[in-house]
């Protein structure tokens, strides 16, 4: 199988870590003989309409998600004293306009009810606003890969399979990603092996903070900014070159040891045919 569609993108509406205009974005998918894009940006889908209206006028499927902080125990939970433990990512796409207002729900609730350090959502939202939605278990920073980056397989396992309760065997996915960052390459066989004992399916992610290698740099300057540092004193954090809006080729070629991974791209974004309807009013 050919082809690959990017399911994990942040645009600059991830504020101060994306380093991509949305219609960019659109643009360079084009150039690359993509059909389908994503646009998953951390905790907030302020660019999703931008997004869509671009993507529809370019011919490419636009495919609206998040790529939320969720709370390892409930959104309400305020004790954990830091971010490291309080939000954990989790990657989100609508397949429908149902999975559409589900996502809306679950964001607005994320931070009405959830904001500690960043907007979060919690299994029980989930378990009420799932309808319609597609679930992965994001980069380094999701709950699944941190357990497995922690020697805890068990609690890996038993994460993964609260996600999958939630949302079933053809709606959850483990996510891998090949950056050529060394935890990468240490759980990403733990992941593949974790997806084959729950019977789901892989599928691999290039995570774009930016368009192109070259833009690393402006990426590097963003990062600092958060951080209230100068790149002079290490202000930038450490972000891998890899996390641009690669090829097909290229992607397959990341992925050529999971090939299954790559395929599954194309699989969700066939699953996933979100069609927004602009011309109708609405009275307040």
């Amino acid at each position: 199988m050919d082809g690959f569609a990017h399911l994990h993108v942040h645009s600059h509406y991830s504020l101060l870590d994306g380093a991509a205009l949305t219609e960019n974005l659109v643009d360079e998918a084009k150039a690359h003989g993509m059909t389908s894009l994503a646009l998953t940006d951390h905790g907030n889908m302020f660019g999703a309409m931008d997004f869509y209206s671009n993507a529809v006028a370019a011919g490419i499927k636009p495919i609206l998600g998040l790529e939320a902080y969720i709370s390892p125990t409930t959104r309400q939970d305020r004790s954990m004293g830091g971010i490291d433990k309080a939000a954990y990512h989790m990657l989100l796409l609508s397949m429908n306009e149902t999975g559409w207002h589900n996502l809306m729900k679950l964001s607005s609730r994320a931070y009405l009810e959830g904001f500690y350090y960043k907007p979060r959502i919690d299994r029980e939202l989930l378990s009420q606003f799932n309808e319609g939605l597609i679930c992965s278990t994001a980069c380094l920073g999701g709950e699944v890969p941190s357990a497995l980056l922690s020697n805890q397989p068990a609690k890996a396992r038993k994460i993964a399979g609260e996600y999958l309760d939630i949302f079933g065997k053809d709606r959850f996915f483990i996510e891998i990603q090949v950056q050529g960052i060394p935890e990468q390459d240490k759980i990403n066989p733990l992941l593949v092996e974790l997806a084959q004992e729950l019977g789901v399916g892989v599928v691999g992610t290039n995570d774009v903070h930016f368009l192109r290698r070259d833009d690393k740099k402006a990426h590097e300057v963003l990062t600092a900014i958060s951080t209230g540092k100068t790149l002079a004193d290490g202000g930038a954090l450490n972000y891998s070159p890899e996390l641009y809006l690669k090829s097909p080729a290229e992607m397959r070629k990341a992925f050529a040891a999971w090939p299954t991974a790559a395929d599954n791209t194309l699989k969700i974004a066939e699953m996933c045919n979100l069609k927004l309807d602009f011309s109708t009013k609405y009275l307040p």
